[in-house]
């Protein structure tokens, strides 16, 4: 049985690996040690997470998937939360996660047949509620948002999202010099839309 840990944050600016030494001491608490991390910048609401699909491949049965809280793992739709357990269940991987105690009993390796089945029972059931809370949050926090953005517009205050200007300006630097849009964004983690827009003024007459 390995441990694999997986860290997200939904933005680059937030700090992903901010929930390791948490992990790292829950793991050595119950005399196990943290086999491999996987670390991501991605939404919990999307399927689109390479290091969590990565960590599903190279998990082997019986390995257990660590996370700091359910909503790490998921703010997913029901549809897509289905898929992502019949990927978790297909490979017999326990999900253990910190703010789920009834989680923590699948870490033991001495349980026996019974224990286990009861135990993934319950934890599959909290874990299905847990992951509805987290996606309602989601959906209420996304549409306290757009309420916002209209208030602001409706009153001639919503400017958008500020520009970066000095990554622009890097970026633009980058682009003068020949380097490709792949490298670029994977220097930066721009999107391919911004260095279209910073290519088209730059070509714009001034």
């Amino acid at each position: 049985m390995f441990v694999r840990a997986y860290l997200r944050a939904s933005t680059k600016e937030q700090d992903a690996s901010r929930a390791k030494a948490d992990l790292l001491a829950f793991a050595k608490d119950r005399g196990l040690k943290i086999a491999s991390t996987y670390v991501e910048n991605e939404s919990g609401a999307s399927l689109e997470r390479p290091e969590l699909f990565r960590l599903l491949s190279d998990a082997q049965p019986g390995d257990i998937l660590l996370i700091e809280q359910v909503d790490r793992l998921s703010r997913l739709n029901a549809h897509d939360w289905d898929k992502l357990k019949d990927e978790i269940k297909s490979r017999q991987i326990r999900v253990v996660a910190l703010d789920l105690p009834t989680s923590w009993s699948l870490m033991s390796s001495h349980a026996d047949e019974f224990t286990l089945r009861m135990s993934e029972a319950i934890n599959s059931m909290m874990l299905d509620m847990i992951a509805a809370i987290a996606r309602k949050d989601y959906e209420d926090r996304r549409r306290r948002q757009i309420q916002g953005i209209a208030k602001a517009k409706d009153a001639g205050l919503y400017k958008g999202r500020p520009a970066n200007d000095s990554r622009n300006a890097a970026i633009s630097k980058m682009l003068d010099s020949g380097q490709s849009w792949n490298s670029i964004i994977a220097a930066t983690g721009c999107s391919r839309s911004t260095l279209s827009r910073l290519k088209r003024i730059a070509a714009a007459p001034q």
